[in-house]
């Protein structure tokens, strides 16, 4: 049987404006006050701490990243418990795989607290129960780490995965891993990016056009083929 493996922000769950909302906090804090979504966009798909690394450098701030990977988080953490929502048709997938007893995992750059904290949150925590953060590996999407360490924990084969993705990092990551994806990018107008073109299934207009039926279609046919 296949195995499935979610990245987490803007796939499983729309967490991105709690993590541009954290950002921006704490970058204000250090004297930022001008950092916007759009800016913010651009690092969609990065890890937290890759993504904070260049923008320390990028507005010179003093401060040691990891004291600004732990101010960000604890913003993080206070938005994500009551602002953080799943994706309708993507919560009606998971459900539908454990019922069937598939094999599944989340793989995210975020922190294990952070992403602890949404499962938990929007009770994904009870349907997937394998979680690898860009803590727990050498390398942060693009690298393949996180999805190979997932694989590794649910036992399977790289090329028997599937991972779902919003972001071409992510796709890339996935690529690199060996593994198929499924794009829902998350940005719009970023379906054209080289990342998800060879992506097994993409859906250009991101969940507005994701569908349940069709992703599991998809999974079935891979399952069985």
């Amino acid at each position: 049987m296949i195995s499935v493996i979610f990245d987490l922000d803007g796939t499983l769950v729309d967490s991105e404006p709690n993590y541009y909302e954290s950002g921006r906090r704490t970058l204000e804090r250090h004297g930022v006050a001008d950092f916007t979504w759009e800016q913010h966009a651009r690092f969609i798909g990065i890890g937290t701490l890759e993504t904070l690394e260049i923008l320390k450098d990028r507005y010179a701030i003093p401060a040691p990243v990891e004291q600004l990977l732990a101010e960000q988080n604890s913003a993080y953490l206070e938005l994500a418990g009551t602002r953080t929502e799943v994706f309708p048709q993507m919560r009606e997938l998971v459900e539908r795989l454990h019922a069937e007893g598939a094999a599944m995992a989340v793989a995210s750059g975020s922190s294990r607290e952070a992403i602890d904290a949404v499962l938990a949150a929007t009770g994904l925590d009870r349907l997937l129960t394998t979680v690898v953060s860009a803590e727990e590996v050498a390398h942060g999407k693009p690298a393949p780490d996180v999805f190979l360490e997932a694989a590794r924990r649910l036992g399977t084969d790289p090329a028997g995965c599937v991972v779902f993705e919003d972001a071409a990092p992510g796709a890339r990551a996935a690529r690199a891993a060996g593994m198929r994806c499924v794009a829902i990018p998350y940005v719009k107008g970023t379906a054209d990016d080289p990342a998800f073109a060879a992506a097994g299934l993409l859906f250009p207009g991101g969940q507005a056009e994701f569908s349940a039926d069709v992703a599991h279609d998809w999974l079935t046919t891979r399952r069985t083929g």
